[in-house]
């Protein structure tokens, strides 16, 4: 989901929360899912004082359309996610966070196209190993076909994070991470992420971030010869409400 907080587990609070975002590339796990164009986001969000919580996320794509061939159109520039879960606290230092996400793309699909719609449960814990350093690692499994590869439930992809406040509204935050995808090893990649964001009191963030993968890009170019999974640098603007 974005650039919008990827780097950690956030902290359960009660109330609705929710943001709009334009990004100049919308980059997950590494891959670019607007063909490194720019993209709208935005989510809302409703958490209780027990811990639970619900909300949905959208974005602009054109990963799907770019499959489009004359013989076999295909339509879809839209994904629109909706979660929900539970997160708590084992400590003052140390929290988790555990849940469900469905990812779909809704459009125009021809006839034997498998479905890009995927399920994914997930597990994480961050740890604020002191008042400017945190660290995260997350799981999360598909419990169903993975973005559309073919028979690939049981699919995983490990997130490591680690966030440094280095002054008064600038965080520094990297990522490691690695896909699995269940029957399709050769698609199989690891990912990382550094970038830098400054927060404003108006709730206005800017973040910059450079991501790169060790993907095979004969396989993650796209039939317009865009390599999706190359190094790239996206800057995002987020306003929160």
């Amino acid at each position: 989901m974005a650039l919008l907080a990827l780097f950690g587990i956030a902290d359960a609070q009660a109330g609705t929360t929710g943001n709009v975002s334009l990004t100049s590339d919308y980059v997950f796990r590494g891959v670019s899912q607007s063909n490194s164009d720019p993209a709208l986001q935005g989510g809302v969000e409703f958490s209780a004082e027990s811990g639970a919580y619900i909300g949905a996320w959208g974005s602009s794509i054109s990963w799907l359309s770019a499959l489009s061939t004359t013989a076999a159109p295909l339509s879809s520039s839209l994904e629109l996610d909706v979660y929900g879960g539970y997160r708590g606290t084992f400590s003052d230092a140390v929290s988790y966070d555990v849940g469900a996400l469905y990812y779909w793309y809704p459009g125009d699909f021809p006839a034997g196209f498998n479905s890009a719609d995927t399920l994914e449960v997930y597990a994480g814990i961050t740890v604020a190993a002191s008042e400017k350093i945190s660290l995260g690692a997350k799981y999360s499994v598909s419990t169903t076909d993975l973005f559309g590869y073919v028979d690939s439930g049981g699919s995983g992809y490990l997130d490591l994070t680690a966030n440094l406040a280095v002054a008064e509204g600038w965080t520094i935050g990297a990522h490691a991470g690695r896909q699995w995808i269940a029957g399709n090893d050769a698609f199989e990649y690891t990912d990382w992420k550094l970038g830098v964001t400054r927060a404003f009191d108006n709730g206005v963030s800017v973040g910059l971030a450079y991501t790169g993968t060790d993907a095979d890009d004969a396989l993650y170019t796209n039939p317009f010869g865009n390599k999706v999974a190359d190094d790239t640098v996206a800057l995002a603007i987020t306003k929160a409400f």
